[in-house]
């Protein structure tokens, strides 16, 4: 077996020591002197085969994750290119390394893996951003590393939520919550899995839980003010409020965290949270026009630099809602046939919405018949995947600016 070679070894050794929160004491035990491990972790020793299998134990991680990966290998090489660039090729170059037969090594492997993964995210692209997630939540498992555990099912969690699997989802979300707090990870992990538990049991109709969760979110991170940490944990706050009707508290939350967050510190953070404060405006009762428009025009602005087609496409369904809000729709319905267009990249809600907008645009257009049948289907579909009926609401509520329309 090929060991990592110091001072490569003595510096993991120690960012796992510290990521413990143990003294050099702790870690030596009875087996090693303080002095002896010092020396390891500088670099000044190199470790016998022994005393990698004692610290490992120790450490409570497999052996590999001391193993020295050649800088020769193509994987190593395409990293070295992603690590320093966002485009299209250095994913490309990972996923080609992946696949070859020098590929395998476990550290290395997770490195690419969640690179690849976070930018299919930031394209969108759900389906494969979910298979890099499952490998990473194997992969994190034989490694052993409580923090890579933790980020892989918070991640995964997430993703399924977006797909619909919110039951599962769930499960995975506490799974990564019960880690975080058992190997007393820090605060960014743990809000994280937080953040991923909340999502997914708001989804569910599970609101208790998730204001419960939300609660102990918000107040862990209370005193980061200023910080993408705060701003997410309160969007999170005004999802839970708001769909326990409390629109009032969401409207504050969801302004809360705009205003406590720089444009410099996340730019795209900073334009999805315009388009949930739209997306909750749109969704209030009255629709808060005025309000949703501005945050559309602000999150406009910031996704010509930033914007992804994800991002793109919830910005060109929420105008859409805005239109047929103001009765403007012949807006409305160009709107929907230009998001048609292409591949669709919106969430499983998201996408019900759409159609919700579709039939109750029907039924303006003068096809009650098909926008009714439509939104049937789109109810017997929302009830089996979220366990509510998604569109009552929208079918119950007068179309507005059609007087004497049937509401859809």
């Amino acid at each position: 077996m090929q060991m990592m070679e110091q001072p490569l070894f003595g510096r993991r050794v120690k960012e796992l020591r510290r990521a413990r929160g143990l003294s050099q004491a702790a870690l030596a035990g009875d087996e090693l002197s303080t002095g002896y491990l010092s020396r390891l972790e500088s670099g000044a020793r190199q470790p016998t085969e022994r005393v990698i299998a004692y610290v490992a134990e120790r450490l409570g991680v497999d052996r590999r994750v001391f193993e020295a990966p050649s800088s020769g290998t193509a994987l190593a090489r395409a990293l070295s290119i992603a690590s320093s660039t966002d485009g299209d090729e250095a994913v490309e170059g990972l996923l080609s390394a992946l696949g070859t037969p020098d590929g395998g090594d476990p550290l290395l492997r997770w490195r690419a893996l969640w690179l690849v993964a976070r930018r299919w995210r930031k394209l969108g692209n759900t389906a494969e951003e979910l298979a890099c997630l499952e490998e990473l939540d194997r992969l994190a498992d034989s490694l052993g590393l409580p923090e890579l555990r933790c980020r892989a099912r918070s991640s995964l969690a997430r993703c399924l939520r977006s797909t619909g699997e919110t039951g599962r989802a769930i499960d995975v979300a506490g799974r990564a919550v019960r880690l975080a707090r058992e190997a007393g990870l820090a605060l960014p992990d743990t809000a994280a899995a937080l953040m991923a538990l909340v999502s997914a049991e708001a989804e569910e109709g599970r609101l208790p839980e998730a204001r419960a969760h939300v609660d102990e979110l918000v107040g862990l991170v209370g005193g980061c003010g200023g910080t993408t940490l705060r701003a997410e944990a309160l969007w999170s706050a005004a999802t839970v409020r708001f769909r326990q009707g409390h629109q009032e508290a969401a409207r504050d939350h969801i302004e809360r965290a705009i205003q406590g967050l720089d444009s410099r510190a996340d730019v795209t953070l900073w334009a999805r949270l315009r388009l949930a404060a739209a997306s909750l405006y749109l969704q209030s009762r009255p629709p808060l026009t005025g309000p949703a428009a501005a945050r559309l025009k602000e999150a406009a602005s910031a996704l010509g630099y930033v914007g992804t087609p994800l991002l793109n496409q919830e910005l060109l369904t929420l105008t859409a809602h805005l239109a047929f809000e103001e009765a403007r729709f012949a807006d409305a319905r160009a709107h929907l046939d230009e998001l048609r267009r292409g591949e669709m990249w919106l969430t499983h809600r998201d996408r019900l919405r759409a159609g919700v907008l579709d039939g109750r645009l029907l039924i303006v257009e003068g096809y009650e018949k098909e926008g009714r049948r439509h939104l049937e289907a789109l109810g017997e579909e929302a009830r089996r995947a979220y366990g509510v009926d998604l569109s009552a609401g929208e079918q119950t509520r007068r179309v507005p600016g059609a007087a004497g329309n049937a509401g859809t």
